[in-house]
């Protein structure tokens, strides 16, 4: 009868060690769907700046200085810190179209989860290409 009692003491405190256990890889997952949606919610903000910033260089009489610099101010409000510093603006004129670039490297600020790369690309045609 002792030796049936102690085995079956050895199995106290295996449900700390499971809820424990769920607890960690539940905070992951949490970690991740939240850096995922801090990615997402750049990519917008990215999007939307360079769109921006090509529609205001592609109005006539502007260029893509223009361009560029609505780019720059709309990204500045709505993607400012370390997160929008991994963004490279360009904007030029091709043919009859205004065209803004984004070279983006999004670093994630948790530790051993990947950086996101991409190359985002917004086009307008040139006003004055279409006026009589």
């Amino acid at each position: 009868m002792n030796g049936f009692h102690r085995l079956k003491g050895d199995e106290g405190g295996q449900a700390s060690v499971t809820y424990l256990l769920a607890i960690v890889v539940s905070m992951m997952v949490f970690v991740l769907m939240a850096n995922l949606l801090m990615f997402l919610y750049a990519r917008g903000v990215i999007r939307a700046a360079i769109d921006e910033g090509a529609r205001a260089g592609a109005v006539a009489g502007s260029s893509d200085t223009e361009c560029l610099a609505r780019a720059t101010d709309a990204l500045d409000d709505l993607l400012a810190g370390e997160l929008g510093d991994g963004v490279t603006l360009r904007c030029a004129v091709e043919g009859n179209q205004i065209v803004a670039t984004a070279e983006v490297v999004l670093v994630s600020p948790y530790p051993g989860i990947g950086d996101w790369s991409f190359t985002a690309v917004a086009r307008a045609v040139d006003e004055t290409s279409v006026l009589p």
